[in-house]
């Protein structure tokens, strides 16, 4: 007889620093905010968590752009493909050292 609990053992632990990155992505996602809609397509797609609302105090309209966490960003480009594929093409990917060097942040 099974152990009443044992349907859960393929679910793997919780990382204790989800947040923390293994390396550094070779292109970081960035938003056309002119470009974006709004629609949040996006966002149930990334694999971090790291897409999410800009806020409504920056452009006081009804549905503002999203904006990407770029600390946070693994370079997946998921964002990227479903926003070409799906809506507006607001979502470019850019080399991470192009990104460093542009906006003066640097990404671990």
């Amino acid at each position: 007889m099974a152990k009443l609990y044992d349907h859960y053992k393929p679910v793997p632990e919780l990382a204790e620093d989800p947040g923390h990155k293994k390396k550094k992505p070779k292109l970081i996602a960035t938003v056309d905010e002119d470009n974006c809609t709004g629609c949040q397509v996006c966002v149930p797609f990334c694999p971090v968590d790291c897409i999410g609302s800009v806020l409504y105090e920056k452009y006081n309209i009804p549905i503002p752009p999203v904006q990407v966490r770029f600390d946070e960003c693994i370079g997946c480009q998921i964002c990227a493909r479903v926003c070409n594929k799906l809506t507006w093409d607001a979502i470019r990917m850019i080399p991470t050292e192009e990104f460093e060097e542009t906006y003066g942040i640097t990404i671990f």
